[in-house]
Protein backbone atom coordinates (compact mmCIF):
# COMPACT_ATOMS: atom_id res chain seq x y z
CA UNK A 1 0.00 0.00 0.00
CA UNK A 2 1.30 3.39 -0.88
CA UNK A 3 2.02 5.47 2.04
CA UNK A 4 0.64 9.22 1.74
CA UNK A 5 1.97 11.56 4.00
CA UNK A 6 -0.25 13.87 5.50
CA UNK A 7 1.03 17.79 6.14
CA UNK A 8 0.09 18.95 9.59
CA UNK A 9 1.08 22.22 8.98
CA UNK A 10 -1.71 21.80 6.17
CA UNK A 11 -4.05 20.26 8.10
CA UNK A 12 -3.61 22.66 10.92
CA UNK A 13 -4.38 25.83 8.49
CA UNK A 14 -7.25 24.04 7.21
CA UNK A 15 -8.74 23.82 10.52
CA UNK A 16 -7.92 27.28 11.89
CA UNK A 17 -9.47 28.68 8.42
CA UNK A 18 -12.83 26.49 9.36
CA UNK A 19 -12.73 27.90 12.66
CA UNK A 20 -12.19 31.55 11.02
CA UNK A 21 -15.10 31.92 9.25
CA UNK A 22 -17.64 32.50 12.19
CA UNK A 23 -15.37 34.55 14.14
CA UNK A 24 -14.75 36.82 11.50
CA UNK A 25 -19.02 36.97 11.05
CA UNK A 26 -18.87 36.90 14.94
CA UNK A 27 -16.89 40.10 15.44
CA UNK A 28 -18.28 41.86 12.91
CA UNK A 29 -21.95 41.77 14.84
CA UNK A 30 -20.30 42.31 18.14
CA UNK A 31 -18.44 45.55 17.19
CA UNK A 32 -20.88 46.70 14.18
CA UNK A 33 -17.78 48.14 12.45
CA UNK A 34 -16.08 44.68 11.14
CA UNK A 35 -13.19 43.36 11.88
CA UNK A 36 -10.72 45.37 13.90
CA UNK A 37 -7.43 44.55 12.09
CA UNK A 38 -6.64 44.36 8.24
CA UNK A 39 -3.74 41.79 6.58
CA UNK A 40 -0.81 42.80 5.73
CA UNK A 41 -1.08 46.28 7.25
CA UNK A 42 0.36 47.54 10.40
CA UNK A 43 -0.86 49.09 13.40
CA UNK A 44 1.45 52.23 14.01
CA UNK A 45 0.20 54.73 15.65
CA UNK A 46 0.21 58.54 13.62
CA UNK A 47 2.07 61.13 15.86
CA UNK A 48 -0.22 63.60 17.30
CA UNK A 49 0.57 66.88 16.16
CA UNK A 50 1.22 68.63 19.90
CA UNK A 51 0.61 72.24 17.83
CA UNK A 52 -2.75 71.36 16.76
CA UNK A 53 -5.92 72.35 18.26
CA UNK A 54 -8.76 69.97 19.49
CA UNK A 55 -11.03 68.15 17.55
CA UNK A 56 -13.67 66.80 19.42
CA UNK A 57 -13.91 68.99 22.31
CA UNK A 58 -16.08 72.02 22.37
CA UNK A 59 -15.05 75.04 23.77
CA UNK A 60 -17.03 74.43 26.92
CA UNK A 61 -15.83 70.84 27.20
CA UNK A 62 -12.58 71.37 26.92
CA UNK A 63 -12.63 73.98 29.47
CA UNK A 64 -13.86 71.60 32.32
CA UNK A 65 -11.36 69.14 31.14
CA UNK A 66 -8.51 71.52 31.65
CA UNK A 67 -9.49 72.40 34.59
CA UNK A 68 -10.73 68.76 35.95
CA UNK A 69 -7.26 67.64 34.65
CA UNK A 70 -4.84 70.22 36.74
CA UNK A 71 -7.30 68.99 40.15
CA UNK A 72 -6.68 65.34 39.41
CA UNK A 73 -3.27 65.94 39.22
CA UNK A 74 -1.96 69.36 39.51
CA UNK A 75 1.91 70.24 39.78
CA UNK A 76 4.49 69.86 42.41
CA UNK A 77 7.47 69.47 43.06
CA UNK A 78 7.32 65.80 42.09
CA UNK A 79 6.52 66.42 38.12
CA UNK A 80 4.29 68.11 36.12
CA UNK A 81 0.04 68.41 35.85
CA UNK A 82 -1.72 66.73 33.58
CA UNK A 83 -1.92 69.72 31.68
CA UNK A 84 1.28 70.54 30.99
CA UNK A 85 1.98 66.97 30.63
CA UNK A 86 -0.51 67.15 27.48
CA UNK A 87 -3.23 64.99 28.94
CA UNK A 88 -6.03 67.44 27.75
CA UNK A 89 -5.05 66.60 23.91
CA UNK A 90 -4.40 62.93 24.57
CA UNK A 91 -8.11 62.23 25.71
CA UNK A 92 -9.06 64.63 22.86
CA UNK A 93 -7.57 62.50 20.19
CA UNK A 94 -8.95 59.28 21.98
CA UNK A 95 -12.10 60.02 21.97
CA UNK A 96 -12.13 61.90 18.46
CA UNK A 97 -10.89 57.97 17.46
CA UNK A 98 -12.13 54.08 17.56
CA UNK A 99 -11.54 54.24 21.32
CA UNK A 100 -14.02 57.28 21.75
CA UNK A 101 -16.82 55.30 19.23
CA UNK A 102 -16.24 52.29 21.61
CA UNK A 103 -15.87 50.51 18.26
CA UNK A 104 -14.31 47.47 19.86
CA UNK A 105 -16.62 47.38 22.23
CA UNK A 106 -19.75 45.45 22.31
CA UNK A 107 -22.51 48.37 22.73
CA UNK A 108 -25.64 46.51 22.88
CA UNK A 109 -28.26 46.73 25.22
CA UNK A 110 -29.66 46.21 28.13
CA UNK A 111 -27.44 48.82 29.96
CA UNK A 112 -27.93 49.01 33.59
CA UNK A 113 -26.02 50.67 36.52
CA UNK A 114 -22.91 48.86 37.67
CA UNK A 115 -22.89 47.26 40.79
CA UNK A 116 -18.81 47.43 40.56
CA UNK A 117 -18.16 44.03 39.31
CA UNK A 118 -18.92 44.97 35.87
CA UNK A 119 -17.72 46.06 33.27
CA UNK A 120 -18.32 49.46 31.16
CA UNK A 121 -22.49 50.03 31.64
CA UNK A 122 -23.58 52.89 29.10
CA UNK A 123 -25.96 53.26 26.19
CA UNK A 124 -23.08 55.93 25.15
CA UNK A 125 -19.44 54.82 23.53
CA UNK A 126 -16.97 57.10 25.62
CA UNK A 127 -16.82 60.21 23.52
CA UNK A 128 -21.01 60.24 24.28
CA UNK A 129 -20.47 59.87 27.80
CA UNK A 130 -18.25 63.06 27.92
CA UNK A 131 -20.12 64.51 26.02
CA UNK A 132 -23.31 64.04 27.49
CA UNK A 133 -21.96 64.12 31.18
CA UNK A 134 -20.16 67.23 30.81
CA UNK A 135 -23.19 69.10 29.59
CA UNK A 136 -25.21 67.85 32.60
CA UNK A 137 -22.20 68.66 34.86
CA UNK A 138 -22.60 72.62 32.93
CA UNK A 139 -26.25 72.59 33.78
CA UNK A 140 -25.99 70.96 37.13
CA UNK A 141 -23.56 73.90 38.29
CA UNK A 142 -25.66 76.78 37.11
CA UNK A 143 -28.54 76.09 39.14
CA UNK A 144 -26.21 76.17 42.05
CA UNK A 145 -24.68 80.10 41.48
CA UNK A 146 -24.52 79.98 38.07
CA UNK A 147 -20.27 79.52 37.89
CA UNK A 148 -18.93 76.98 35.21
CA UNK A 149 -16.58 74.34 36.65
CA UNK A 150 -13.11 75.98 35.16
CA UNK A 151 -14.16 79.43 36.86
CA UNK A 152 -14.27 78.39 40.47
CA UNK A 153 -12.07 78.47 43.30
CA UNK A 154 -9.44 74.80 43.11
CA UNK A 155 -11.19 74.59 46.44
CA UNK A 156 -14.52 74.09 45.26
CA UNK A 157 -13.06 71.98 42.44
CA UNK A 158 -12.22 69.42 44.68
CA UNK A 159 -14.68 69.40 46.89
CA UNK A 160 -17.25 68.83 42.96
CA UNK A 161 -15.56 65.86 42.04
CA UNK A 162 -14.74 64.20 45.21
CA UNK A 163 -18.80 64.43 45.58
CA UNK A 164 -18.87 63.27 41.68
CA UNK A 165 -16.46 60.37 42.42
CA UNK A 166 -18.54 59.21 45.71
CA UNK A 167 -21.77 59.61 43.26
CA UNK A 168 -23.16 62.43 45.85
CA UNK A 169 -24.14 64.62 42.10
CA UNK A 170 -27.08 63.95 40.39
CA UNK A 171 -26.37 64.50 36.85
CA UNK A 172 -29.52 63.17 35.44
CA UNK A 173 -31.14 60.02 34.01
CA UNK A 174 -28.28 60.34 30.59
CA UNK A 175 -25.26 60.11 32.68
CA UNK A 176 -23.91 58.81 35.96
CA UNK A 177 -21.56 61.12 37.79
CA UNK A 178 -19.05 58.46 39.07
CA UNK A 179 -19.39 56.38 36.53
CA UNK A 180 -18.33 59.76 34.51
CA UNK A 181 -15.72 60.13 36.74
CA UNK A 182 -14.08 56.94 37.26
CA UNK A 183 -13.67 56.84 33.23
CA UNK A 184 -12.45 60.38 33.46
CA UNK A 185 -9.82 59.71 36.08
CA UNK A 186 -9.06 56.06 34.44
CA UNK A 187 -8.51 58.29 31.21
CA UNK A 188 -6.25 60.63 32.88
CA UNK A 189 -4.33 58.35 33.94
CA UNK A 190 -3.73 56.69 30.48
CA UNK A 191 -2.77 59.93 29.50
CA UNK A 192 -0.43 60.98 31.73
CA UNK A 193 1.71 57.86 31.63
CA UNK A 194 0.98 56.79 27.54
CA UNK A 195 3.44 56.88 25.18
CA UNK A 196 4.00 61.00 24.03
CA UNK A 197 3.08 59.96 20.69
CA UNK A 198 -0.23 59.87 21.69
CA UNK A 199 -0.20 63.36 22.64
CA UNK A 200 0.23 62.73 26.59
CA UNK A 201 3.51 62.65 28.61
CA UNK A 202 5.16 65.36 27.15
CA UNK A 203 8.82 65.48 27.30
CA UNK A 204 8.30 62.07 28.54
CA UNK A 205 8.53 63.74 31.93
CA UNK A 206 6.00 61.09 33.61
CA UNK A 207 8.23 58.22 32.42
CA UNK A 208 11.13 60.56 33.92
CA UNK A 209 9.33 60.99 37.56
CA UNK A 210 8.90 57.33 38.06
CA UNK A 211 12.17 56.42 36.33
CA UNK A 212 10.72 54.23 34.00
CA UNK A 213 13.00 53.29 30.61
CA UNK A 214 9.97 53.46 28.03
CA UNK A 215 10.22 51.40 24.43
CA UNK A 216 13.65 50.54 25.10
CA UNK A 217 14.13 46.89 23.50
CA UNK A 218 16.71 45.58 26.03
CA UNK A 219 17.17 45.53 29.19
CA UNK A 220 19.49 42.77 30.21
CA UNK A 221 22.51 44.45 31.28
CA UNK A 222 19.98 46.45 34.07
CA UNK A 223 17.69 43.36 35.17
CA UNK A 224 20.31 42.12 38.39
CA UNK A 225 21.13 46.00 39.21
CA UNK A 226 19.33 45.61 42.49
CA UNK A 227 18.63 49.04 44.05
CA UNK A 228 20.25 50.94 41.55
CA UNK A 229 18.29 54.02 39.36
CA UNK A 230 18.28 53.25 35.84
CA UNK A 231 20.94 55.13 34.07
CA UNK A 232 19.38 55.70 30.67
CA UNK A 233 16.78 58.03 29.43
CA UNK A 234 13.38 57.01 28.03
CA UNK A 235 12.42 56.49 24.98
CA UNK A 236 9.14 56.33 23.38
CA UNK A 237 8.03 54.35 20.47
CA UNK A 238 8.99 56.99 18.02
CA UNK A 239 12.60 57.15 19.32
CA UNK A 240 14.26 60.04 20.26
CA UNK A 241 15.52 63.28 18.43
CA UNK A 242 18.98 63.43 19.56
CA UNK A 243 18.74 60.36 17.50
CA UNK A 244 18.86 60.26 13.48
CA UNK A 245 18.22 57.97 10.51
CA UNK A 246 21.88 56.62 9.29
CA UNK A 247 21.36 56.59 5.53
Amino acid sequence: MPHNPVDRRAVLGLGLLACAAPLTSSAAQLTGAGMVWRANQSAWPTATDLRASYVYFTADEAAFVEAACARIVPADATGPSAVEAGVPLFLDRQLAGDYGKGARWYMQGPFGKNTGTQGYQSQYPPAGLYRVAIKAIGDHLSRDNGAPFHKRPAAEQDAFLKDLSAGKVDLGADADGKAYFTLLLQNVMEGYFSDPIYGGNRDLSAWKMIGFSGARYDQRPYVLAYGKPYPLPPVGIGGRPAWSVKG
